[in-house]
């Protein structure tokens, strides 16, 4: 499977969660139902049913709430490797609040984020209540519901990375009163994703092949309970799981760091998850078949991409120079004046909303099609070079952490990852400089890869982070008011 989004599949979602949320997924193996046939008392009666529902849950992560519009705008753009850019004036306004932190609680990219986390999460719950039961073929049965519980794990953590509190559902609600309840702590929710990643590591396959790659591994599952860990400052537990990634997964690095951004490459063998685009239906939407970066992020009404490019998420200077010198990621990563375009020409020296010609080049994939406005290159969640550096974080500056930190590091410049490489972190660094020599890695290996933020808000840097304006309060961002004014129960964040 090459698991993509598709509106084939909304509307008789819609009936089979009984108008609480509605659902979409897939390519070659969902076609429409006619919605007057749909209800809750014939589904879920087949494989073929739990399949559906199931990928239903996936497709949340394709739109605006997730990787087409919210996370990139917080994560990049809230951060300090990039800017909003754009036409300038009132242009992509929402993502200039996050970008200045003036994020009133209407910001559409923190509502979107929370209601398709929300979505996502009801489609889990009704998984995870419906095909246990199910009298199904056993292994389709058991990977659905591991697919689910690693989905609503990640739904859930980005929730409470970006928002704190929230409310804690984990079964379908029946009324609108169980909706709407208070926020549960943090530390009650953490104990749920980890739960949900652990019992997923033991349902899910370890690899698929064919019509099903795209779908979430046991690999997936403990790569990202890793990263839960590590987020958690459980430094043992997170290294252990990165360990187990990397020694058991059969994943390796790729040899070249832009080999992970080619659509030849996708779900490759660096992968360990990825949200799954094709090439859309020439429309403009966020909530289409394929991903909005490449125009988007393409060097603004240059013409390289088919609508001639938007110029948003623009590289910060001092990111830029942050690129150590002969560091191969940087030319991946970013447009700067005189980069070659396909067509011959070269990039300025300045742009509209880019006044030093730099731009995200990570996503680029060019005009291969004029018809089409949206892109297919997926977008990489988990890769093997993240549990490299989760490992070497998690043990500190041991022969274990050198070498993994150094795998990664001799990649980015050129050399072969298994051998000493002229730009290895020597032995003998302290605990404090060897965490922050991590965390800079981290900052240019998965940049504009939509974690900055998080990782920023993780170690502290964001607090310390005053250029855009940053307040103690702005750790977590505002619960949306349309959430407020439909449930009494949530209270607001302090500062918002």
């Amino acid at each position: 499977m090459k698991l993509t989004i598709s509106p084939k599949f909304a509307s008789s979602a819609l009936l089979l969660t009984l108008g609480l949320l509605s659902a979409s997924c897939g390519k070659k193996f969902l076609d429409e139902s006619p919605t007057d046939q749909v209800t809750d008392a014939n589904f879920y009666k087949t494989t073929t049913d739990a399949i559906q529902a199931t990928n239903a849950i996936y497709s949340e992560l394709g739109k605006q709430g997730q990787y087409n519009y919210a996370l990139w705008g917080i994560g990049d753009i809230g951060s300090d490797i990039s800017y909003t850019g754009g036409g300038g004036g009132g242009d992509g306004i929402e993502q200039q609040q996050l970008d200045n932190y003036n994020i009133p609680a209407t910001n559409p990219l923190t509502s979107n984020l929370w209601g398709g986390c929300f979505v996502g999460i009801g489609r889990a719950n009704i998984v995870l209540q419906k095909v246990p039961a199910m009298q199904i073929d056993p292994a389709i049965q058991a990977r659905s519901i591991g697919e689910a519980e690693f989905l609503r794990a990640k739904y859930y953590f980005d929730l409470v990375r970006v928002f704190g509190d929230v409310p804690l559902l984990t079964t379908p609600p029946t009324t609108v009163a169980e909706v709407n309840v208070p926020r549960t702590p943090v530390a009650q929710i953490y104990p749920v994703i980890e739960k949900d990643l652990l019992d997923a590591i033991t349902k899910l396959p370890a690899s698929y092949s064919g019509d099903e790659l795209g779908r979430a591994t046991k690999w997936a599952a403990a790569g990202l309970l890793a990263k839960v860990y590590l987020t958690e400052g459980k430094m043992a537990e997170a290294a252990t799981q990165a360990r187990t990634v990397i020694n058991n997964s059969g994943k390796s690095l790729w040899a070249n760091y832009g080999d992970n951004f080619k659509v030849a490459n996708e779900n490759g063998k660096e992968s360990l998850f990825e949200v799954q685009y094709v090439a859309g239906r020439n429309q403009y939407t966020f909530n289409g078949l394929g991903f909005v970066g490449n125009e988007f992020f393409g060097p603004r009404g240059q013409g390289i991409v088919p609508q001639g490019g938007y110029g948003f998420n623009i590289p910060e200077d001092a990111f830029v120079a942050g690129y150590e010198t002969g560091d191969l990621r940087r030319d991946v990563t970013i447009w700067k004046p005189g980069d070659a375009y396909p067509d011959g020409r070269t990039q300025p020296a300045s742009l509209p909303g880019s006044p030093h010609g730099y731009g995200c080049k990570k996503w680029f994939i060019g005009k291969v099609n004029t018809n089409v406005w949206d892109s297919e290159l997926n977008i990489a969640v988990l890769r093997l070079a993240e549990m490299y550096l989760i490992l070497a974080e998690g043990v500190g500056p041991t022969a274990e952490g050198l070498e993994a930190i150094n795998k990664v590091r001799r990649r980015s410049f050129g050399e072969a990852v298994g051998t000493a490489g002229t730009h290895d972190l020597a032995a003998g660094l302290s605990a404090t400089a060897f965490k922050t020599a991590v965390w800079r890695e981290r900052k240019y290996e998965l940049a504009f890869e939509n974690d900055r933020w998080f990782d920023m808000k993780r170690t502290g840097e964001l607090l310390q982070y005053t250029a855009k304006g940053v307040k103690p309060f702005n750790i977590v961002l505002p619960i949306p008011q349309s959430e407020r004014d439909v449930n009494p129960a949530l209270t607001q964040n302090t500062g918002y």
